[in-house]
């Protein structure tokens, strides 16, 4: 399976769709595009078992954040504050942008 095109960056802001997080807004951590998965801060958490290490000696349960499919994520405007699909608009300097769909705003990484 061919990877998708990812329009979801590093350090965006962004709403989950569906899922147990569903309505939670967290920061993207990590974008894995192999798998067309992101890693978002606080969402998706899941319980690990640890086993004892030199670092960590006692082992134990840990909490550690999981990827998340990109399909389930839409970009929080910074503008009008909403969850949008983004566009890509060309600057008269050849420069690249990403645009809200909804205010025609830029949206900042």
């Amino acid at each position: 399976m061919e990877a998708a095109k990812i329009r979801i960056k590093k350090d965006d802001k962004v709403k989950v769709l569906t899922g147990k997080d569903k309505g939670k807004i967290g920061k993207v951590l990590k974008v894995v595009k192999k798998t067309n998965r992101v890693v978002v801060e606080n969402i998706n958490v899941v319980k690990v078992h640890q086993r004892p290490t030199q670092a960590n000696p006692q082992g134990g349960i840990v909490d550690k954040t999981m990827p998340i499919n990109v399909s389930n994520l839409m970009v929080m405007c910074n503008s009008c504050v909403k969850a949008t699909r983004i566009g890509i608009k060309q600057l008269e300097d050849g420069k690249r942008v990403r645009i809200c769909k909804k205010c025609n705003q830029q949206i900042d990484s």
